[in-house]
């Protein structure tokens, strides 16, 4: 299990129904999408790791070894709009206003991440994957996913001890060994996820498989009291940022 989906199973709002942590964390994510990246995107910043903090429960170590890949990607992208290639001062130049935009760039994707990172640490994927069939999205979609989610920790264990293997067995003191031990992990894996895949096939056809795959869902009720608690902090942070606007430079 990834140390996020591990983080999901033991936060304090598990029990809490999918919607309520959608409209908080969603939400967060659409205004740090919509609103001006200064003074917006920057509150929405501070509010998502407050709540991720504090209210959630989050651990600070977790939650930067999840947040540092989705920031090293704000960071490329907002890095490109800092330079020019072409144009009569040479190649690469310094674009014009290109720091102002890269660092709005920069805010807003890294408040939009936060928003994402908070609904997925606090809500399970098999908390959420059956209940999307109420939602309205088909049944055998919800089957393939649940399939493919059990599926991928199966393989990365699969994958981890064959590396343990390998490293026990030196498979990786030399350039030439990694190679060697890299397309064995490989063609290995590959094996081994179609030989599961045919078990679990022939697994849910002893089962009477009929197209459906039936699990319990824990039993959660939208609270609407949190629902509106969420409503009010979004709205606040839409109207604290037009009035700083006005007063801002």
């Amino acid at each position: 299990m990834l140390p996020i989906d591990a983080a999901a199973h033991s936060s304090r709002w598990r029990r809490r129904h999918p919607v309520d942590k959608a409209v908080l964390g969603l939400g967060l994510t659409v205004l740090a999408v919509s609103l001006p990246p200064w003074p917006g995107a920057a509150l929405v910043l501070i509010a998502a790791l407050a709540v991720l903090l504090g209210p959630a429960g989050v651990p600070p170590r977790k939650l930067w070894r999840a947040y540092r890949v989705p920031l090293g990607f704000c960071v490329t992208g907002a890095l490109t709009l800092i330079v020019q290639l072409g144009g009569p001062e040479g190649f690469v130049t310094l674009a014009d206003g290109g720091p102002t935009r890269a660092g709005g760039l920069l805010l807003r994707t890294s408040a939009a991440s936060l928003g994402v990172l908070l609904f997925a640490f606090t809500t399970p994927m098999s908390d959420l994957l059956p209940r999307l069939v109420k939602a309205g999205v088909p049944a055998p979609v919800v089957d393939v996913a649940l399939v493919m989610y059990r599926m991928s920790f199966l393989l990365l264990d699969s994958m981890s001890r064959i590396r343990q293997a390998q490293a026990a067995r030196l498979g990786h003191t030399t350039r030439a060994a990694t190679w060697r031990s890299l397309g064995g992990l490989g063609a290995t894996a590959f094996v081994r996820a179609f030989d599961r895949a045919t078990r679990l096939q022939a697994g849910l056809a002893g089962r009477g498989y009929d197209g459906t795959l039936r699990v319990l869902v824990p039993d959660a009720r939208i609270s609407r009291s949190f629902v509106a608690m969420s409503a009010v902090l979004l709205t606040g942070l839409a109207a604290l940022t037009l009035v700083l606007e006005r007063l801002l430079p």
